[in-house]
C-alpha cells in the first residue's frame, strides 16, 4: 500500500501512461463520481458517496498543488499561479460542499474537472 496519494499517483504514472493522460483520466474519474452523486442525491447512501467523491477530488487537486509548488516545475510561473488559484477555489468549494451539501454545488467542480481533462488531452506533451 502507498503511504500517500502522491506515491500512488507516481506509481500509476510510471507504470502505465504519460503524466498528462494520467491526470486527465483521474480528473474524469472524479467528475464521474461527482455526477453520480448528483444523479443519486436522494439515495440511501448518498452522504457516504458524496463524502468519498469529495475526498477523491480533494486528493487529486492536492497532488496537483504539490507538483505546481515544486521549484523544478517546468510550467511558466503565471500558469502555475493561475492553477494554484484554481486549486484554492476547488478546496473552498469542496469544504463548502462538505459542510453544506447541495447537488448544485457539484456542477462547477464537475465542469472544471472535465475542462482541465479535455485540455490535458488536446495538447501534446512538451518535449
Amino acid at each position: 500500500m502507498y503511504k500517500s496519494p502522491l506515491q500512488a499517483y507516481q506509481a500509476i504514472d510510471n507504470a502505465s501512461m504519460n503524466g498528462r493522460e494520467t491526470e486527465a483520466r483521474v480528473l474524469m474519474d472524479a467528475a464521474l463520481k461527482l455526477k453520480q452523486c448528483q444523479q443519486n442525491w436522494e439515495s440511501e447512501n448518498s452522504h457516504d458517496q458524496l463524502d468519498a467523491a469529495l475526498r477523491y477530488n480533494q486528493k487529486i487537486w492536492s497532488v496537483f498543488q504539490v507538483e505546481l509548488e515544486r521549484e523544478d516545475n517546468p510550467l511558466p510561473l503565471n500558469v502555475r499561479q493561475n492553477l494554484l488559484r484554481l486549486i484554492a477555489f476547488m478546496d473552498k468549494r469542496i469544504f463548502e460542499t462538505m459542510a453544506f451539501p447541495e447537488p448544485e454545488k457539484l456542477t462547477m467542480m464537475i465542469q472544471i474537472n472535465e475542462n482541465i481533462a479535455a485540455g490535458l488531452r488536446s495538447h501534446p506533451q512538451a518535449a
